[in-house]
């Protein structure tokens, strides 16, 4: 690998994941991971295809220093389900940014979304949305050379683990959820085509506009357009509506989720800035992002053919 190295925090994970295989593809970066871990089998994984693994916790904020020391950019993402940044997502955001900004990087791409809160008149909190929009300040008064916002949609890759296909009270098999099934309101797509967008964010470098939020999806969908195309695909799936307070009971967790899809329907997932961030973010990378029946006919036909 040669170019400008670029260090990608959460490069073991789903996003960051993408976005270690998006720079490696392009050919044009020396790619720095940074894992908790670094002896760990995924590391070695990365190590092995040229990747550079260095140790560093989002916990530890000064311990990334030296993962960002001499980095020309930075992807930055958080994760709210992990348990132990979840009560603090907003904090350990803000002090990786400040360390990146330190260390001389001089273009950082956050992982962010939308403030779910202030959208929806402080009625919905979303944490998981919130606490990410909350960063986007600091990002901007840090006043790095360039900076770039990422938005990443509901992944697709969703219907292979949470929300893959249950029992019904009917005896049928698919999905309940507290949302109107019909509404178009769910931007949707394959969590690689974020890795796709920010490499190409790297790669464009002042030839796109300074502070651009670029949301990352595949198309809107609404629960009956999901289930529609996988029953034209051959399966045998359904979508009920439930109330909000038998949602509740389903799971662990579960009103979270029930807000969040309460969300959708109020503001939509990318809330409605999201045509011109939809279109920023197709602009940089034209070959295009994967559609649900694309990816569909990929993935889900051998997945849900053994369930």
């Amino acid at each position: 690998m040669t170019g400008q190295t670029i260090t990608v925090i959460g490069g073991t994970g789903a996003q960051g994941g993408g976005v270690v295989d998006a720079l490696l593809a392009s050919g044009r970066f020396t790619v720095r991971v940074v894992s908790r871990n670094p002896a760990s089998k995924l590391a070695a994984a990365l190590e092995k295809r040229g990747v550079e693994v260095v140790k560093g916790d989002l916990l530890e904020p000064s311990s990334l220093r030296a993962a960002f020391d001499g980095a020309y950019g930075a992807f930055v993402v958080t994760n709210f389900w992990d348990p132990t940044q979840m009560p603090r997502e907003t904090e350990i955001g803000i002090a990786a940014v400040k360390e990146a900004r330190a260390a001389g990087v001089q273009h950082v791409i956050w992982s962010t979304l939308p403030d779910a809160e202030k959208l929806s008149g402080g009625r919905l909190k979303l944490p998981h949305f919130t606490g990410k929009a909350r960063v986007d300040a600091a990002v901007e008064a840090s006043r790095f050379p360039r900076h770039t916002f990422v938005q990443a949609p509901f992944y697709f890759q969703n219907f292979l683990g949470l929300l893959a296909p249950q029992p019904l009270p009917n005896g049928g098999r698919g999905w309940a959820v507290p949302m109107d099934p019909a509404a178009r309101v769910i931007h949707a797509g394959d969590v690689n085509d974020l890795g796709r967008a920010v490499a190409s964010a790297f790669a464009a470098g002042d030839k796109h506009p300074n502070g651009s939020y670029l949301a990352v999806c595949g198309g809107v969908y609404s629960w009956n357009d999901f289930v529609s195309t996988l029953n034209a695909q051959g399966h045998d799936l359904q979508v009920q509506q439930v109330p909000a307070d038998v949602y509740d009971t389903f799971f662990p967790g579960a009103a979270e989720i029930r807000e969040t899809f309460q969300y959708f329907e109020q503001c939509t997932y990318f809330g409605p800035k999201s045509e011109s961030r939809i279109a920023a973010a197709n602009a940089l990378y034209p070959a295009g992002f994967i559609d649900f029946s694309d990816w569909a006919q990929r993935n889900l036909a051998p997945a849900y053919a053994k369930s």
